[in-house]
């Protein structure tokens, strides 16, 4: 091997073993590493995440879901799957459509799921709890009626990958429902900004003991794709009819996508 081309191997050695960055909330971070930081917030907000759901949106999340739910359009017999499913409200809601057994919840974070396993187990949903990665989802081509994730694929460290899987794993004509925060109305934005980078890491500290895994939340939706983008992302993935409605002036939106027939 001559100078020349072991100095191109080398190169090409170095290039390849160097990771892709991807964004942490503001921080860039290496993309291995996004699934174990985004897994470590959600260990620590999970006992209290209900709470803080109620307090930080003052309830509002419960109506966002409300529409998701009532978009959906489960009907009973429907097989429904519910990622980042978390501690379980909107699989708990979905059940209760889809009838007993019809519903897979899923999500990768384990500490949140078990808080959600135990409530759709108490509720006698009969809900299988899957613990799985969006981007590698363990099921079959061809199999559900409705994919829902709600608050969750903007943590996600490859949302298109995660985009497609659903797709995949979707029965022709079914539909998915992305419920996300996204970009809210200009004028609302000094006073969102304000609540979102004093009032919620504030509040984090005191009522759950921590503050930096909210002001992650809190930069994670900044991140996040505008309604426009993120539509254009579900059609990229292969999604048809992709439609958004903008809920609380923009402060959250709502995708809907149907897989082709």
């Amino acid at each position: 091997m001559d100078k020349t081309s072991k100095t191109s191997d080398d190169s090409a050695r170095v290039a390849g073993s160097q990771h892709h960055q991807i964004d942490f909330g503001y921080e860039m971070i290496d993309e291995e590493k996004k699934v174990e930081k985004v897994r470590e917030v959600f260990d620590s907000v999970a006992p209290k995440y209900d709470l803080m759901n109620d307090l930080l949106s003052f309830g509002t999340h419960r109506l966002w879901k409300r529409r998701c739910i009532s978009e959906a359009r489960v009907e009973r017999g429907m097989k429904v799957l519910d990622i980042a499913s978390g501690t379980g409200d909107l699989a708990l809601a979905l059940a209760g459509r889809a009838g007993h057994g019809n519903v897979v919840a899923s999500d990768i974070n384990h500490e949140m799921l078990e808080i959600g396993a135990k409530r759709l187990a108490a509720a006698g949903t009969g809900a299988a709890v899957v613990e799985a990665d969006a981007e590698q989802l363990p099921f079959e081509d061809n199999v559900f009626d409705v994919v829902t994730v709600s608050f969750g694929i903007r943590n996600m460290t490859h949302k298109d990958r995660a985009l497609r899987e659903m797709l995949r794993v979707l029965r022709p004509g079914g539909r998915l429902l992305v419920l996300e925060f996204s970009r809210c109305q200009r004028w609302l934005k000094p006073f969102y900004d304000f609540y979102s980078f004093v009032f919620m890491p504030w509040a984090g500290s005191k009522i759950a003991g921590d503050g930096p895994s909210y002001r992650y939340l809190a930069e994670s939706i900044r991140m996040h794709p505008d309604q426009k983008t993120f539509a254009g992302m579900m059609s990229e993935a292969g999604f048809a009819d992709v439609k958004w409605h903008n809920l609380t002036f923009g402060i959250c939106a709502l995708h809907i996508g149907t897989k082709a027939s």
